[in-house]
């Protein structure tokens, strides 16, 4: 690590093997807290490159407990986290619309680190217990159009990380890898990423994919579609603009994505939502988001989609696959 952290220092980036190899020997137990520690903060202070990111990627999965879904035509939407605005669980609650309106989603998740209440730490408070048992993953896609795999139970390489990146509090590189570690590889994604930096970075790693993919930024900072603005996209096959005007809408105020500072408070959001009783903004927000995911797998246009997830929420279906969620987990 002594090498590795002193050709950091001089402003010397690592090469994809190189990266790989260190988080391979992070999961080994070969480096002790202060290490891992020295290195992660390294990327707090200069930008990551894309063989770095590249080579951490490919650690994970190389080290990641696979599970084989690809029997189905599964979505995943996640987001980096990151963003520093203290949202409400949006794209947690877009998991469950898009399973409502049909379409199966293999949601990966995990504590919070550098937020109050990561999607993992939700669906804990909500009654859901976690499994990475295949047979249980595959009944819940079938009956709830939804499974959800929470990550430390897939990457068993992240707990050497965990204590270190709970001691820092603070945004790591391995918010960026989160939605790029799927353990089920699934077929469709769409990503949420803090900064039209890594947005980029993304775009390069993705268009070396099968994935069907769609990666967004809200350009005033969420990593989410927020509303509140103007938001990038990256596809297979474009780079557009999207605009709360082109669902019809018209752009809403920050305070109306607030989720508190809590789990309890979030979790708290996040049922007043899915019970169909959330404010209009609240409602859009995860709509557009839950939107842009129906319609990259249902193959129609993102109003189409938006249109879609609002009948989910409001007819009550993105809750009754929630509550089959719940009731399979036990």
């Amino acid at each position: 690590m002594k090498a590795i952290l002193n050709k950091l220092i001089n402003q010397e980036p690592l090469s994809s093997e190189e990266a790989q190899n260190v988080l391979v020997n992070i999961s080994k137990g070969k480096y002790n807290h202060t290490q891992i520690a020295a290195f992660v903060t390294v990327y707090m202070m200069r930008s990551i490159t894309i063989d770095e990111l590249k080579g951490f990627r490919d650690a994970l999965l190389e080290l990641c407990i696979p599970v084989d879904l690809s029997d189905y035509n599964t979505i995943d939407l996640c987001g980096t986290g990151g963003d520093a605005k203290d949202t409400f669980n949006v794209s947690t609650l877009a998991t469950f619309i898009t399973a409502g309106a049909g379409v199966q989603v293999a949601k990966h998740g995990n504590y919070g680190v550098s937020s109050a209440s990561g999607s993992s730490n939700v669906m804990e408070a909500i009654g859901i217990t976690f499994t990475n048992k295949t047979a249980a993953l595959k009944k819940s896609l079938e009956d709830a159009n939804i499974c959800f795999l929470h990550a430390p139970l897939f990457h068993p390489a992240m707990k050497k990380m965990a204590p270190v990146r709970q001691d820092l509090g603070l945004k790591t590189f391995f918010n960026m890898l989160g939605p790029m570690v799927n353990p089920s590889f699934p077929k469709n994604q769409l990503v949420g990423v803090f900064n039209l930096e890594l947005q980029r970075i993304y775009g390069y790693l993705y268009q070396d994919t099968d994935i069907n993919y769609s990666i967004v930024h809200a350009l005033d900072g969420y990593d989410e579609i927020s509303l509140t603005g103007n938001t990038k996209i990256i596809t297979n096959h474009s780079e557009t603009i999207l605009t709360p005007k082109d669902l019809n809408l018209s752009p809403i105020e920050p305070a109306a994505l607030y989720g508190g500072k809590s789990v309890k408070s979030s979790a708290k959001t996040f049922l007043k939502i899915i019970n169909g009783d959330g404010k209009e903004a609240q409602n859009n927000v995860v709509c557009a988001n839950a939107g842009l995911a129906i319609a990259m797998v249902k193959k129609v246009s993102h109003a189409e989609g938006f249109e879609l997830a609002k009948e989910s929420l409001l007819t009550l279906k993105a809750k009754a696959s929630l509550n089959k969620l719940i009731a399979l987990s036990h």
